[in-house]
């Protein structure tokens, strides 16, 4: 029996993880990453790094992100503390579903996984204070090579589950462009 079940999202490349959790009465044990299991499900993907996120207020966004070749980066997001609202954009233009969206709620109640492909933004509103999100990436950060979108570009039309008036942002994402003026994925 697998310690994974795999499902694809509406997005067909984008992947919805659920790792079995093995409970008793000393409380609970979840295989986070298994290469071999996920294979054989048919993710095929080489992890090179792991990020860890603290957000602290209720309401903070952070995203739409991505990185351009040769950097661009395949996610394995997943929560350990709080919950967010976690949503993979795809940025290719010849993909017939380009500017589609997917979001689901990832919690640590949950243990719920988002596999975000190369070619999609992704970005996370967090619905609970501090809140940690780790995420596993396929190729380095680069800084010339990472930019994103707007989470509130009007093409896109997230649905952001606000939990608040206006969502904390970084000065990063404050100033990122539209869809229309941003440098995607061919």
């Amino acid at each position: 029996m697998t310690n994974f079940t795999i499902t694809p999202s509406p997005i067909p490349d984008v992947k919805i993880i659920q790792p079995r959790k093995f409970e008793d009465d000393r409380g609970f044990f979840v295989e986070t990453w298994s290469q071999p299991a996920l294979l054989a499900g048919g993710v095929d993907i080489s992890f090179i790094q792991d990020n860890h996120s603290l957000s602290v207020a209720t309401g903070t966004l952070r995203g739409v992100h991505f990185q351009r070749p040769p950097f661009a980066q395949d996610k394995l997001v997943r929560v350990v503390r709080g919950s967010v609202w976690d949503v993979a954009v795809d940025l290719r233009r010849s993909s017939p579903t380009f500017k589609q969206w997917f979001g689901l709620e990832l919690s640590a109640a949950n243990q719920t996984q988002l596999l975000v492909p190369i070619g999609f933004g992704h970005g996370f509103l967090t619905l609970e204070p501090d809140t940690e999100v780790i995420y596993k990436v396929s190729a380095p950060y680069s800084g010339q090579h990472d930019t994103g979108v707007t989470w509130d570009d009007e093409d896109l039309a997230i649905q952001w589950p606000l939990p608040v008036a206006r969502p904390v942002l970084s000065a990063k994402d404050q100033t990122l462009p539209r869809l229309a003026d941003a440098k995607t994925f061919d």
